[in-house]
């Protein structure tokens, strides 16, 4: 039987993360960065793709438990057998350029024989490195990329299969750990690191990050576990955020929609940054800012809607034919087409994010405001043309709302920024005739009076959840009567057994994709958020409590949820979900609660 989305939990070092199922197999890890080729790639086809399992001998399930340690991104994973109990603890020290993924398996009740099997497949599962023994390591060496495995207590491994197997048994209190460290293969071996010194310092050191949380609210460990989540999917050497570890996890069983979420968003920033803000990590928002100023440098025609970790503008999306998918769901994907669309709702968002960060007293960088202010004339000339949308829709430019309502967004923290700061400079009296002209037009154009909702673009009869947003940025009031009355719109159509689909994928004259999907968790807090700016907080909370309760066993959310199966979609761990977990949860208790 396949494993399930929700089957998995991650460790990582903010460079890279790998994904390890209930039964103890590392089934995604690449190296050395998120966006790299994976050298365990089970995840998206089968155990020959690669994957590295530790277990009980002859136990071929689950495990007994599993959990993190509290505050950390460090997974032990425990196995009660008739010969008794070990547990296995994963991590990911940081260090630069070498990244290490630490197994340690200790004994805990009775004698129990424990089976490692590594089968290391380069490049997305295609490539069998070949593997020698130096020095009482095993290497694994394929073109760029080297492995190294060793183990201390030094373990006897041998080759079966085209993979590397070890056997030993533990007994209480014995402890046996595994360090498999990757490197350039035209470079030397990186220094070794004290596996039992990494984990007591990775310990240490994320409970030293998680203490600075200032959220004292209900729910304080979801928020945590958010906030650690969008910590781990953080590529430190640049302060760029990745959207998701994985690519082509499904959004429907079996389906087509599987796309590459290893690359940063710009549609993420405002929220992301809010959150990190307002629960006092002013470091990392430093660092997402930093980055998202340097993504967006250039010619603001040439603006993009995502880029790579380090801002790269090409992200070309192949296929990769000998994955079979996950769960049988094809096509395999890497990289990202949509990376080419127009979405001027990214303008809105640049610019909210910035005015975000001067609000909240981040250090001032040079030549932001001229940057702004570039952004924003090149939209008074261009805002009327049609987009693809915030969901990057594959079936033609329309004039999306929410579009539109993003370039009010953009207009107005322009207008904002130079009426409280005039010594800036710029064109005051064309961009307030321009905040005015956009809104005029989206609540004459983008407004069905008859049936008294925003729609998804103009003139349509579809709805689209992203119209919850219009209260949160300030387009309208959230007690405004167009507003309740899209509120109530968007739960009757997209509604999904409580949750909410983002759009109807079903027979979408904007979509033109077979299939569906599932429910989308972010959007399931827009709901929440805007039920509780509407003043009908017991809804919202009764809400927000639903989607807490959809996390894995380990805290974490992917993209979607599929209310019917009672299952996950989508990639995972999902940004934009945790994103949505911590400020909902702001929104609802942080007035009151937090610290």
């Amino acid at each position: 039987m396949h494993p399930r989305i929700e089957d998995y939990a991650i460790v990582g070092d903010e460079q890279t993360a790998a994904l390890i199922g209930r039964d103890g197999s590392v089934d995604w890890l690449c190296l050395p960065r998120f966006d790299s080729g994976a050298c365990f790639a089970r995840l998206l086809g089968d155990a020959d793709n690669g994957h590295w399992r530790i277990a009980p001998k002859g136990v071929a399930g689950p495990c007994t438990r599993r959990a993190y340690r509290p505050g950390t991104l460090v997974l032990d994973t425990e196995w009660e057998t008739a010969e008794g109990a070990i547990r296995v603890t994963d991590l990911m020290p940081q260090r630069d350029r070498a990244p290490d993924l630490v197994r340690i398996v200790e004994g805990l009740r009775g004698e129990v024989t424990v089976r490692s099997t590594l089968r290391l497949r380069f490049d997305y599962g295609s490539i069998v490195p070949w593997v020698r023994r130096t020095d009482g390591h095993r290497v694994a060496v394929a073109g760029p990329d080297s492995v190294w495995l060793r183990s201390e207590p030094a373990v006897h491994t041998w080759g079966e299969n085209l993979s590397t197997r070890a056997e030993f048994t533990v007994s209480p209190g014995q402890k046996v750990a595994f360090v498999l460290t990757w490197h350039p293969s035209h470079e030397p071996r990186p220094p070794q690191i004290d596996p039992h010194r990494a984990l007591k310092a990775a310990v240490a050191d994320w409970r030293a990050w998680t203490a600075r949380c200032g959220y004292r609210g209900p729910h304080r460990d979801a928020v945590v576990r958010s906030l650690i989540t969008l910590k781990a999917l953080t590529y430190a050497p640049t302060g760029g955020i990745v959207a998701a570890t994985t690519t082509s996890l499904p959004e429907e069983p079996g389906g087509v929609r599987n796309w590459d979420y290893r690359y940063c968003w710009l549609r993420d920033s405002t929220l992301t940054l809010g959150a990190l803000l307002a629960c006092g990590y002013h470091e990392e928002a430093a660092a997402w800012r930093d980055w998202l100023l340097r993504a967006v440098a250039g010619d603001p025609a040439d603006l993009r809607i995502m880029y790579g970790l380090a801002g790269e503008r090409r992200l070309s999306e192949l296929e990769l034919p000998w994955l079979s998918g996950f769960a049988g769901s094809t096509p395999v994907r890497i990289g990202n087409g949509a990376v080419n669309q127009l979405q001027l709702d990214v303008y809105g968002e640049v610019m909210d994010s910035l005015a975000l960060a001067r609000r909240s007293g981040l250090a001032p960088k040079p030549d932001i405001w001229a940057l702004q202010r570039t952004l924003v004339d090149w939209l008074r000339t261009h805002w009327r043309q049609p987009d693809e949308g915030l969901w990057e829709v594959r079936g033609g430019r329309r004039q999306f709302v929410h579009s539109k309502v993003m370039v009010w967004v953009a207009a107005d923290r322009a207008v904002r920024a130079l009426e409280d700061h005039p010594e800036l400079g710029g064109d005051l009296d064309g961009w307030r005739e321009m905040r005015e002209e956009v809104h005029r037009e989206v609540c004459e154009k983008g407004y069905d009076a008859e049936r008294g909702t925003f729609t998804q673009y103009y003139g349509s009869r579809e709805l689209d959840a992203s119209l919850l947003l219009i209260p949160r940025v300030g387009f309208l009031p959230p007690d405004d009567p167009r507003v309740t009355g899209t509120i109530d719109a968007v739960r009757a159509e997209l509604g999904h057994r409580g949750l909410l689909r983002r759009y109807s994928s079903d027979n979408s004259t904007v979509d033109r994709l077979p299939g569906g999907e599932g429910a989308f968790l972010v959007c399931s807090f827009w709901l929440a958020d805007a039920l509780h700016a509407a003043g009908r907080t017991a809804e919202a909370r009764e809400l927000f409590e639903r989607l807490v309760g959809l996390v894995n066993d380990v805290g974490l959310l992917s993209e979607e949820y599929d209310p019917v199966a009672g299952s996950q979609l989508g990639n995972f761990p999902q940004a934009f979900s945790h994103i949505g977990l911590v400020n909902t949860a702001l929104a609802l208790f942080g007035d009151e609660e937090a610290g």
